[in-house]
């Protein structure tokens, strides 16, 4: 979608939007229509007066066909709710709403009138402006790249030019732009976790984030299974034996910041596709473990939107990609494997296999590294959603000011975070009976996602700041009706750029 901002409408435009606030007691609402000549803004305020159902509720929408002389064929007034109760995130659900409403219009350029008396608190009108374009980019995004025909009665994208008319027009396009270039992160993360794990593997994903991002001044370095086995990343390695493909890790460096800056480390869990091994899973819904690589996805799509929008911080990405698969060579139940930081794994169940792979990326992190914070995303754990649905990520933070910083960024961009226990009692849980640890709790399914989180507690050195995310609800929108389409999320690139923005830089 091509999205501008102009001082004057555009005379081409098919479409006008007017964002409106719920009015007071007296009144319905407050349409502000100062950009529209005369006879134009009567007729709308005739139109939308006569509607009953329409108060302006957030998200809420009215269509009304312009009359004869108009500078477009329609109009479209978007609610935005109270006044009061505007921040960017709401313009951002409201600019969703939008560009879902405006499906089926045969809208394909519309003029979006922002004016002074939109803004609201400390959000100003180029703010508002912004945000809402922001909602609308997010929303826009499709995945159809192995469809080779459309149907005859599918949506097609609707809208080809969105201007927002607005005054102050370069100040509203200076805050969108960096919002765009994490708009991009969030459509990259989404792709990698749509694309099929036949063309999404642990070698072709490693060359396509290489390809993606080495242009942008990302330092991009690629540890095939020699280096890893000579490295002595057991446990890495182990989860991929079953397969054909074997595993890569990617380390990931963009240097914004001062040299002396150490860096925050951004760790995700990249299994491109999870049979769950020996212990294989059910055969209903394996397909969705194509997504099993949600937080490696997010760590990619960060580390992009960092670079684009030339992020003055720190920070070191770190990808583990494995295939986990049953086969002759697979590693099995009641295996010892030996992890890079040089701690034995009693494997008990091959299905717990992310906690392996984020064990050896979190150990060479910190090595190499010596993060200022550590933030790892893995769709680890099914617990989690027993716990939180497909609502909210679980978080265990064993820093309260780290916690503090992210609760923040959860409330700006509304990528909703629950804060999870991390007691020693679950750390203690893992220690091992014939290894140093092993890789499922001795309370069994009970708390499985506190378990988890404590098995990675013991790869995390005294005194780091260190978040663990448990993206597994959030990171693919899933759906019982044939009608709706189970698609990546992208969830993590805009609460971790949103971390790194505000703190590190």
């Amino acid at each position: 979608m091509d999205i501008n901002f102009v001082k004057t409408i555009q005379k081409d435009a098919d479409t006008i939007i007017l964002p409106v606030y719920e009015g007071t007691d007296e009144k319905r609402f407050d349409l502000i229509t100062g950009s529209l000549d005369t006879a134009t803004a009567k007729a709308i305020e005739t139109i939308a007066n006569k509607s009953k159902s329409f108060k302006a509720k957030h998200g809420s929408t009215l269509l009304m066909n312009l009359p004869e002389g108009a500078p477009a064929d329609h109009a479209i007034l978007l609610g935005l709710g109270q006044a009061g109760d505007m921040t960017p995130y709401k313009a951002e659900e409201a600019g969703g709403k939008l560009f879902a409403a405006l499906k089926g219009t045969g809208a394909t350029l519309i003029n979006i009138i922002i004016e002074t008396g939109h803004a609201a608190g400390d959000n100003s009108p180029s703010t508002i402006a912004a945000h809402i374009a922001y909602g609308m980019e997010l929303r826009s995004y499709k995945f159809d790249l192995y469809k080779s025909k459309k149907k005859d009665n599918e949506d097609e994208t609707p809208v080809v030019r969105a201007a927002f008319v607005i005054s102050t027009d370069n100040e509203a396009e200076n805050i969108f732009t960096p919002l765009k270039c994490v708009a991009s992160g969030v459509y990259t993360a989404r792709d990698f976790v749509n694309e099929p794990p036949n063309t999404l593997y642990p070698e072709s994903y490693a060359a396509q984030i290489k390809e993606q991002l080495k242009p942008l001044g990302v330092s991009v370095e690629i540890l095939d299974e020699k280096k890893m086995i000579k490295m002595g990343m057991g446990a890495i390695m182990a989860v991929g034996k079953g397969s054909e493909r074997q595993p890569r890790m990617v380390i990931m460096k963009w240097n914004g910041g001062a040299k002396n800056k150490h860096p925050v480390l951004l760790v995700g869990k990249g299994v491109t596709f999870d049979t769950g091994g020996i212990s294989i899973k059910p055969g209903a819904g394996m397909d969705e473990m194509k997504m099993d690589m949600g937080g490696s996805a997010a760590v990619v799509g960060t580390m992009k939107a960092l670079a684009l929008r030339k992020s003055k911080a720190n920070v070191i990405g770190i990808v583990g990609l494995a295939e986990n698969m049953p086969s002759h060579n697979a590693y099995r139940p009641g295996d010892i494997v030996k992890s890079y930081s040089g701690k034995t794994i009693e494997v008990l169940n091959t299905d717990a296999e992310g906690r392996l792979v984020l064990a050896d990326c979190l150990t060479y992190g910190q090595e190499i590294a010596n993060p200022e914070a550590i933030i790892d995303l893995a769709t680890l754990t099914g617990a989690i959603m027993v716990a939180l649905g497909h609502e909210y990520c679980g978080g265990f933070v064993n820093n309260d000011e780290l916690w503090g910083k992210l609760e923040s960024s959860s409330a700006r961009t509304g990528e909703k975070l629950w804060r999870m226990p991390l007691d020693p009692v679950y750390k203690k849980d893992m220690e091992g009976t014939f290894g140093d640890l092993q890789n499922l709790g001795k309370s069994g399914r009970w708390g499985g996602s506190c378990t988890a989180a404590g098995f990675l507690e013991h790869f995390i050195n005294e005194g780091t700041p260190w978040a663990h995310l448990d993206i597994a609800g959030t990171a693919w929108i899933k759906s019982d009706k044939a009608t709706v389409p189970k698609y990546g999320t992208g969830f993590g690139v805009r609460i971790l750029n949103d971390f790194i923005a505000e703190y590190y830089e």
